[in-house]
Protein backbone atom coordinates (compact mmCIF):
# COMPACT_ATOMS: atom_id res chain seq x y z
CA UNK A 1 0.00 0.00 0.00
CA UNK A 2 1.55 3.22 -0.82
CA UNK A 3 1.07 5.44 2.43
CA UNK A 4 1.83 8.98 0.33
CA UNK A 5 -0.96 8.82 -1.24
CA UNK A 6 -3.46 8.59 2.03
CA UNK A 7 -4.13 10.72 4.73
CA UNK A 8 -5.51 9.51 8.43
CA UNK A 9 -7.75 12.09 9.87
CA UNK A 10 -7.77 11.72 13.97
CA UNK A 11 -11.11 13.63 15.06
CA UNK A 12 -11.23 13.55 18.80
CA UNK A 13 -14.82 13.97 20.52
CA UNK A 14 -15.61 14.55 23.91
CA UNK A 15 -19.29 13.52 25.29
CA UNK A 16 -19.90 13.14 28.55
CA UNK A 17 -16.75 13.34 29.98
CA UNK A 18 -15.10 10.41 28.36
CA UNK A 19 -12.53 10.83 25.60
CA UNK A 20 -13.49 8.75 22.20
CA UNK A 21 -11.28 8.43 19.56
CA UNK A 22 -12.60 8.04 15.47
CA UNK A 23 -10.58 7.78 12.22
CA UNK A 24 -12.10 8.72 9.39
CA UNK A 25 -9.98 7.64 6.49
CA UNK A 26 -9.69 9.50 2.76
CA UNK A 27 -7.59 10.05 0.02
CA UNK A 28 -5.78 13.01 -0.56
CA UNK A 29 -7.57 16.02 -1.83
CA UNK A 30 -10.91 14.68 -2.23
CA UNK A 31 -13.87 14.94 0.26
CA UNK A 32 -14.89 11.38 2.72
CA UNK A 33 -17.95 10.92 4.37
CA UNK A 34 -18.29 12.36 7.62
CA UNK A 35 -20.39 14.36 10.10
CA UNK A 36 -19.28 17.10 12.41
CA UNK A 37 -22.58 18.01 15.40
CA UNK A 38 -22.09 21.77 16.29
CA UNK A 39 -22.12 21.19 19.80
CA UNK A 40 -22.25 17.72 21.97
CA UNK A 41 -24.56 18.69 23.90
CA UNK A 42 -27.10 20.67 25.20
CA UNK A 43 -29.80 21.65 27.69
CA UNK A 44 -32.89 23.64 26.95
CA UNK A 45 -35.88 24.64 28.81
CA UNK A 46 -38.92 22.97 28.86
CA UNK A 47 -41.38 24.56 26.57
CA UNK A 48 -38.85 26.41 24.28
CA UNK A 49 -37.30 25.49 20.95
CA UNK A 50 -34.00 23.96 20.31
CA UNK A 51 -31.64 23.76 16.89
CA UNK A 52 -29.46 20.98 17.03
CA UNK A 53 -26.70 21.60 13.88
CA UNK A 54 -24.11 19.70 11.83
CA UNK A 55 -22.31 19.76 9.12
CA UNK A 56 -21.44 16.80 6.79
CA UNK A 57 -19.17 16.16 3.45
CA UNK A 58 -18.69 13.55 1.06
CA UNK A 59 -16.73 12.55 -2.13
CA UNK A 60 -17.48 15.31 -4.90
CA UNK A 61 -18.64 12.39 -7.24
CA UNK A 62 -21.50 11.42 -4.78
CA UNK A 63 -25.10 12.63 -5.32
CA UNK A 64 -27.01 13.40 -1.88
CA UNK A 65 -30.77 11.34 -2.14
CA UNK A 66 -32.12 11.46 1.10
CA UNK A 67 -31.00 13.38 4.56
CA UNK A 68 -32.51 12.65 8.01
CA UNK A 69 -32.47 12.72 11.92
CA UNK A 70 -33.26 10.24 14.42
CA UNK A 71 -32.92 9.47 18.09
CA UNK A 72 -33.65 5.79 18.02
CA UNK A 73 -31.43 2.68 16.84
CA UNK A 74 -31.74 -0.94 16.30
CA UNK A 75 -29.84 -3.45 14.17
CA UNK A 76 -29.56 -0.53 11.79
CA UNK A 77 -32.94 0.70 11.67
CA UNK A 78 -33.60 3.84 12.22
CA UNK A 79 -36.64 6.17 11.91
CA UNK A 80 -36.96 9.86 10.59
CA UNK A 81 -38.33 12.24 13.35
CA UNK A 82 -40.15 14.12 10.93
CA UNK A 83 -41.80 11.06 10.67
CA UNK A 84 -42.34 9.74 14.39
CA UNK A 85 -45.49 10.57 15.90
CA UNK A 86 -44.24 11.83 19.54
CA UNK A 87 -42.70 14.44 17.48
CA UNK A 88 -45.91 15.40 15.17
CA UNK A 89 -45.56 19.36 14.47
CA UNK A 90 -42.82 19.84 16.51
CA UNK A 91 -39.97 19.03 14.33
CA UNK A 92 -38.53 20.92 11.18
CA UNK A 93 -35.33 20.41 9.10
CA UNK A 94 -33.61 23.84 8.26
CA UNK A 95 -30.46 24.19 6.03
CA UNK A 96 -27.93 27.07 5.05
CA UNK A 97 -25.62 25.53 2.22
CA UNK A 98 -25.81 22.27 0.88
CA UNK A 99 -23.30 20.83 3.57
CA UNK A 100 -25.45 21.95 6.70
CA UNK A 101 -28.55 20.37 8.59
CA UNK A 102 -30.56 21.72 11.26
CA UNK A 103 -32.95 20.04 13.22
CA UNK A 104 -35.41 22.41 15.01
CA UNK A 105 -37.71 20.92 17.64
CA UNK A 106 -40.04 23.08 19.84
CA UNK A 107 -42.32 23.05 22.33
CA UNK A 108 -39.87 20.95 24.41
CA UNK A 109 -40.63 17.80 26.55
CA UNK A 110 -38.60 16.53 29.39
CA UNK A 111 -39.51 13.21 27.18
CA UNK A 112 -36.80 14.70 24.67
CA UNK A 113 -33.88 14.22 26.51
CA UNK A 114 -31.84 11.33 24.68
CA UNK A 115 -29.36 11.33 21.94
CA UNK A 116 -29.91 12.85 18.56
CA UNK A 117 -27.94 11.81 15.51
CA UNK A 118 -28.15 13.02 11.76
CA UNK A 119 -27.98 10.66 8.20
CA UNK A 120 -27.51 11.38 5.06
CA UNK A 121 -27.80 8.82 2.00
CA UNK A 122 -26.01 9.10 -1.31
CA UNK A 123 -26.40 7.72 -4.91
CA UNK A 124 -23.11 5.85 -4.01
CA UNK A 125 -23.23 5.19 0.32
CA UNK A 126 -24.70 5.90 3.46
CA UNK A 127 -23.65 7.65 6.72
CA UNK A 128 -23.96 5.09 9.69
CA UNK A 129 -24.95 5.79 13.12
CA UNK A 130 -22.44 4.42 15.52
CA UNK A 131 -20.33 7.96 16.33
CA UNK A 132 -22.01 10.08 19.12
CA UNK A 133 -24.24 12.80 17.97
CA UNK A 134 -25.43 15.91 20.39
CA UNK A 135 -27.18 14.64 23.54
CA UNK A 136 -29.96 17.30 24.19
CA UNK A 137 -31.07 17.93 27.86
CA UNK A 138 -34.71 18.94 28.59
CA UNK A 139 -34.78 20.99 32.19
CA UNK A 140 -37.62 22.91 33.71
CA UNK A 141 -37.22 25.40 36.47
CA UNK A 142 -37.39 25.07 40.17
CA UNK A 143 -36.87 27.44 43.44
CA UNK A 144 -35.23 25.93 46.29
CA UNK A 145 -35.13 27.87 49.59
CA UNK A 146 -32.41 27.34 52.12
CA UNK A 147 -32.22 26.84 55.16
CA UNK A 148 -35.12 24.76 55.82
CA UNK A 149 -35.65 25.88 59.30
CA UNK A 150 -37.37 29.04 60.59
CA UNK A 151 -34.58 32.20 59.57
CA UNK A 152 -34.67 36.19 59.20
CA UNK A 153 -33.23 35.68 55.64
CA UNK A 154 -33.60 32.83 53.03
CA UNK A 155 -32.15 32.71 50.17
CA UNK A 156 -33.47 31.48 47.10
CA UNK A 157 -31.85 29.18 44.13
CA UNK A 158 -33.30 29.24 40.99
CA UNK A 159 -32.24 25.56 39.78
CA UNK A 160 -32.22 23.16 37.09
CA UNK A 161 -31.27 19.62 36.85
CA UNK A 162 -28.79 20.66 33.79
CA UNK A 163 -26.28 23.83 33.10
CA UNK A 164 -28.35 25.37 30.34
CA UNK A 165 -26.50 25.91 26.84
CA UNK A 166 -27.67 29.99 27.06
CA UNK A 167 -24.37 31.54 28.33
CA UNK A 168 -24.41 34.14 31.21
CA UNK A 169 -28.31 34.11 31.26
CA UNK A 170 -29.60 37.10 33.17
CA UNK A 171 -32.20 35.23 35.85
CA UNK A 172 -35.05 37.23 37.00
CA UNK A 173 -37.57 37.17 39.93
CA UNK A 174 -40.95 37.04 40.39
CA UNK A 175 -42.91 38.02 43.92
CA UNK A 176 -46.57 37.38 43.53
CA UNK A 177 -46.67 37.40 40.00
CA UNK A 178 -44.79 40.83 39.98
CA UNK A 179 -41.35 41.28 38.13
CA UNK A 180 -39.13 41.86 41.22
CA UNK A 181 -35.17 41.48 40.37
CA UNK A 182 -32.99 40.99 37.60
CA UNK A 183 -29.37 39.67 38.31
CA UNK A 184 -27.17 37.01 36.87
CA UNK A 185 -26.58 34.92 39.65
CA UNK A 186 -29.47 32.28 40.29
CA UNK A 187 -29.73 33.30 44.14
CA UNK A 188 -31.38 35.63 45.16
CA UNK A 189 -31.20 37.28 48.98
CA UNK A 190 -34.80 37.64 51.04
CA UNK A 191 -35.56 39.42 54.40
CA UNK A 192 -38.51 37.53 55.86
CA UNK A 193 -41.11 39.67 56.96
CA UNK A 194 -44.72 38.71 58.93
CA UNK A 195 -46.62 38.52 55.47
CA UNK A 196 -46.44 34.41 54.90
CA UNK A 197 -48.57 34.72 51.91
CA UNK A 198 -46.00 35.80 49.66
CA UNK A 199 -44.52 33.70 46.65
CA UNK A 200 -41.63 33.72 44.36
CA UNK A 201 -41.06 32.34 40.60
CA UNK A 202 -37.75 32.71 38.62
CA UNK A 203 -37.00 32.66 34.77
CA UNK A 204 -34.47 33.58 32.48
CA UNK A 205 -34.19 36.50 30.38
CA UNK A 206 -35.88 35.55 26.92
CA UNK A 207 -37.87 33.26 28.17
CA UNK A 208 -39.77 34.57 30.69
CA UNK A 209 -42.59 32.51 29.67
CA UNK A 210 -41.22 29.57 31.19
CA UNK A 211 -41.26 30.46 34.97
CA UNK A 212 -41.00 27.65 37.63
CA UNK A 213 -43.64 26.44 39.72
CA UNK A 214 -44.52 29.19 42.76
CA UNK A 215 -42.82 28.53 46.34
CA UNK A 216 -44.38 29.21 49.68
CA UNK A 217 -42.98 29.79 52.71
CA UNK A 218 -45.89 28.80 54.79
CA UNK A 219 -47.33 25.31 53.61
CA UNK A 220 -48.92 25.38 49.76
CA UNK A 221 -51.26 28.34 50.79
CA UNK A 222 -49.50 31.10 49.60
CA UNK A 223 -50.65 33.14 46.42
CA UNK A 224 -50.08 31.86 42.85
CA UNK A 225 -51.87 31.57 39.73
CA UNK A 226 -51.76 27.96 37.49
CA UNK A 227 -53.18 28.21 33.97
CA UNK A 228 -54.49 24.87 32.80
CA UNK A 229 -53.08 25.23 29.23
CA UNK A 230 -50.42 27.68 28.02
CA UNK A 231 -51.25 27.47 24.37
CA UNK A 232 -54.94 26.86 22.49
CA UNK A 233 -56.18 26.93 18.95
CA UNK A 234 -59.22 27.35 18.07
CA UNK A 235 -61.64 27.60 15.48
CA UNK A 236 -62.96 30.83 13.76
CA UNK A 237 -66.51 31.04 15.01
CA UNK A 238 -66.20 28.84 17.82
CA UNK A 239 -66.30 29.15 21.61
CA UNK A 240 -63.09 28.83 24.12
CA UNK A 241 -62.67 27.99 27.79
CA UNK A 242 -59.22 29.05 29.10
CA UNK A 243 -58.86 28.49 32.65
CA UNK A 244 -56.59 28.23 35.69
CA UNK A 245 -56.68 27.97 39.45
CA UNK A 246 -55.60 30.11 42.14
CA UNK A 247 -54.59 30.53 45.61
CA UNK A 248 -55.11 33.94 47.53
CA UNK A 249 -53.45 33.73 51.41
CA UNK A 250 -56.24 36.53 51.74
CA UNK A 251 -59.45 36.68 50.90
CA UNK A 252 -60.63 38.05 47.80
CA UNK A 253 -62.35 40.86 47.30
CA UNK A 254 -62.58 41.15 43.50
CA UNK A 255 -61.01 39.09 40.26
CA UNK A 256 -60.92 39.54 36.42
CA UNK A 257 -59.25 38.32 32.92
CA UNK A 258 -57.31 41.00 30.42
CA UNK A 259 -55.31 40.77 27.46
CA UNK A 260 -51.65 41.02 27.99
CA UNK A 261 -51.26 43.65 25.24
CA UNK A 262 -53.16 46.45 26.48
CA UNK A 263 -51.27 49.10 28.13
CA UNK A 264 -53.20 48.92 31.44
CA UNK A 265 -55.30 45.57 32.51
CA UNK A 266 -58.67 45.81 31.93
CA UNK A 267 -61.47 43.73 32.79
CA UNK A 268 -63.16 42.03 29.75
CA UNK A 269 -66.63 42.33 30.50
CA UNK A 270 -65.72 45.60 30.44
CA UNK A 271 -63.73 45.96 26.83
CA UNK A 272 -66.36 47.00 23.70
CA UNK A 273 -64.15 43.85 21.35
CA UNK A 274 -65.72 41.56 23.50
CA UNK A 275 -69.34 42.74 24.12
CA UNK A 276 -71.88 39.72 24.70
CA UNK A 277 -69.23 37.52 23.95
CA UNK A 278 -67.70 37.07 27.05
CA UNK A 279 -68.48 35.39 30.63
CA UNK A 280 -66.85 34.04 33.83
CA UNK A 281 -68.44 30.75 34.17
CA UNK A 282 -67.97 29.30 37.66
CA UNK A 283 -68.26 29.73 41.16
CA UNK A 284 -66.41 32.87 42.97
CA UNK A 285 -63.81 31.12 44.62
CA UNK A 286 -61.85 27.95 43.28
CA UNK A 287 -60.75 27.74 39.73
CA UNK A 288 -62.12 30.68 37.05
CA UNK A 289 -62.70 30.63 33.40
CA UNK A 290 -62.92 33.25 30.88
CA UNK A 291 -65.62 31.62 27.84
CA UNK A 292 -65.31 33.52 24.95
CA UNK A 293 -67.79 33.18 22.07
CA UNK A 294 -68.26 33.64 18.73
CA UNK A 295 -64.25 33.56 18.43
CA UNK A 296 -62.42 36.00 15.74
CA UNK A 297 -59.38 35.67 14.49
CA UNK A 298 -58.60 39.58 16.35
CA UNK A 299 -59.15 37.78 19.53
CA UNK A 300 -55.78 36.03 19.21
CA UNK A 301 -53.76 37.36 21.82
CA UNK A 302 -52.79 36.18 25.58
CA UNK A 303 -55.00 36.39 28.48
CA UNK A 304 -54.34 36.44 31.81
CA UNK A 305 -55.96 36.63 35.31
CA UNK A 306 -55.60 38.75 38.08
CA UNK A 307 -56.96 39.03 41.82
CA UNK A 308 -57.36 41.75 44.48
CA UNK A 309 -57.14 41.25 48.72
CA UNK A 310 -57.25 44.06 51.17
CA UNK A 311 -53.99 43.45 51.14
CA UNK A 312 -52.24 43.12 47.61
CA UNK A 313 -53.04 42.91 43.74
CA UNK A 314 -51.56 39.45 42.00
CA UNK A 315 -49.03 40.97 39.74
CA UNK A 316 -49.75 41.15 35.81
CA UNK A 317 -46.00 40.17 34.56
CA UNK A 318 -46.83 36.33 34.99
CA UNK A 319 -47.72 35.08 31.18
CA UNK A 320 -50.96 33.35 30.95
CA UNK A 321 -52.49 31.47 28.02
CA UNK A 322 -52.00 32.18 24.39
CA UNK A 323 -54.94 31.98 21.95
CA UNK A 324 -54.66 31.57 18.38
CA UNK A 325 -57.69 31.71 16.20
CA UNK A 326 -58.04 30.29 13.02
CA UNK A 327 -59.85 28.89 10.08
CA UNK A 328 -59.98 26.01 7.71
CA UNK A 329 -58.66 26.33 4.18
CA UNK A 330 -58.48 23.39 1.75
CA UNK A 331 -54.49 23.23 0.23
CA UNK A 332 -54.56 21.41 -3.07
CA UNK A 333 -50.89 19.44 -3.81
CA UNK A 334 -49.88 17.18 -6.81
CA UNK A 335 -50.09 13.61 -6.14
CA UNK A 336 -49.85 10.50 -8.45
CA UNK A 337 -50.74 11.09 -11.80
CA UNK A 338 -53.71 12.35 -12.23
CA UNK A 339 -54.55 12.87 -8.84
CA UNK A 340 -54.41 15.66 -6.31
CA UNK A 341 -53.66 15.97 -2.46
CA UNK A 342 -56.09 18.13 -0.62
CA UNK A 343 -55.41 19.40 2.71
CA UNK A 344 -57.11 20.56 5.24
CA UNK A 345 -54.87 23.29 6.99
CA UNK A 346 -54.72 25.83 9.78
CA UNK A 347 -52.53 28.61 10.75
CA UNK A 348 -52.05 27.05 14.36
CA UNK A 349 -52.34 23.34 15.56
CA UNK A 350 -55.92 22.90 16.64
CA UNK A 351 -56.03 21.99 20.23
CA UNK A 352 -56.84 18.43 21.42
CA UNK A 353 -56.57 16.08 17.84
CA UNK A 354 -59.58 16.95 16.22
CA UNK A 355 -61.59 14.73 14.07
CA UNK A 356 -61.40 15.85 10.52
CA UNK A 357 -64.73 15.89 8.32
CA UNK A 358 -64.91 15.86 4.16
CA UNK A 359 -67.58 16.85 1.70
CA UNK A 360 -67.90 16.79 -1.74
CA UNK A 361 -70.41 19.10 -3.25
CA UNK A 362 -71.99 19.59 0.05
CA UNK A 363 -72.58 15.87 0.82
CA UNK A 364 -70.39 14.32 3.83
CA UNK A 365 -68.36 11.54 2.50
CA UNK A 366 -68.55 9.26 4.81
CA UNK A 367 -68.87 9.17 8.77
CA UNK A 368 -65.98 9.98 10.79
CA UNK A 369 -65.58 6.27 11.72
CA UNK A 370 -63.52 5.41 8.55
CA UNK A 371 -59.92 6.25 8.41
CA UNK A 372 -60.27 6.90 5.00
CA UNK A 373 -62.04 10.12 5.20
CA UNK A 374 -61.11 11.05 9.43
CA UNK A 375 -57.70 12.47 8.47
CA UNK A 376 -56.71 16.35 7.40
CA UNK A 377 -55.51 14.69 3.74
CA UNK A 378 -57.86 13.14 0.77
CA UNK A 379 -56.79 11.90 -2.63
CA UNK A 380 -59.40 13.25 -5.34
CA UNK A 381 -58.71 13.05 -9.25
CA UNK A 382 -57.36 15.57 -10.87
CA UNK A 383 -59.27 16.18 -13.31
CA UNK A 384 -62.85 16.28 -10.88
CA UNK A 385 -65.60 18.98 -11.47
CA UNK A 386 -66.57 18.35 -8.18
CA UNK A 387 -66.19 20.65 -4.97
CA UNK A 388 -64.33 19.76 -1.96
CA UNK A 389 -64.24 21.32 1.37
CA UNK A 390 -63.56 20.43 5.11
CA UNK A 391 -64.47 20.99 8.65
CA UNK A 392 -63.79 19.08 11.98
CA UNK A 393 -65.99 17.07 14.39
CA UNK A 394 -68.56 18.63 16.60
CA UNK A 395 -67.60 21.90 14.72
CA UNK A 396 -69.86 21.24 11.47
CA UNK A 397 -70.68 24.11 10.53
CA UNK A 398 -67.64 25.86 10.68
CA UNK A 399 -66.20 24.14 7.22
CA UNK A 400 -63.65 25.66 5.04
CA UNK A 401 -64.36 27.35 1.50
CA UNK A 402 -64.45 24.74 -1.09
CA UNK A 403 -62.52 23.98 -3.27
CA UNK A 404 -63.61 23.63 -6.95
CA UNK A 405 -63.43 22.47 -10.73
CA UNK A 406 -61.41 24.97 -11.27
CA UNK A 407 -58.75 25.46 -8.54
CA UNK A 408 -58.75 21.42 -8.90
CA UNK A 409 -57.33 21.33 -12.65
CA UNK A 410 -55.24 25.07 -12.65
CA UNK A 411 -53.27 24.36 -9.27
CA UNK A 412 -49.84 24.48 -9.94
CA UNK A 413 -46.81 24.43 -6.73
Amino acid sequence: MNLSNTSITLSLIMVSGIDQLHFVSGVVGESCMNVTYTHQSICALKGSTVDISCFYTHPSWHNVTEVSWFSKWESGVTTDLSLNPEYADRVEYHRQTEKDSTLRITDLRESDSTEYKFRFTTDEARWGYSFPGTTLSVTGFQVEVTPKWRSESKTLSCITTCTLSNPNPIYIWYKNGQHRDESTSPQYKYSVSNDYGDSYSCAVKGHEDLHSPAVCFQGQSCNRVTYTKRRICVLKGSTVDISCTYVSYYSTTSSFWFRSDKSTPEDLTTDPGYAGRVEYPGTYRGPSSLRITDLREEDSAEYRFTFKTDNFEWGHSFPGTTLSVTGLQVKVTPAAEGQKTLTCITTCTLTDNPTYIWYKNGQRLDEPTSQQYSSNTLVVLGHSVDSYSCAVEHHEDLHSPAVCKYELKNYST
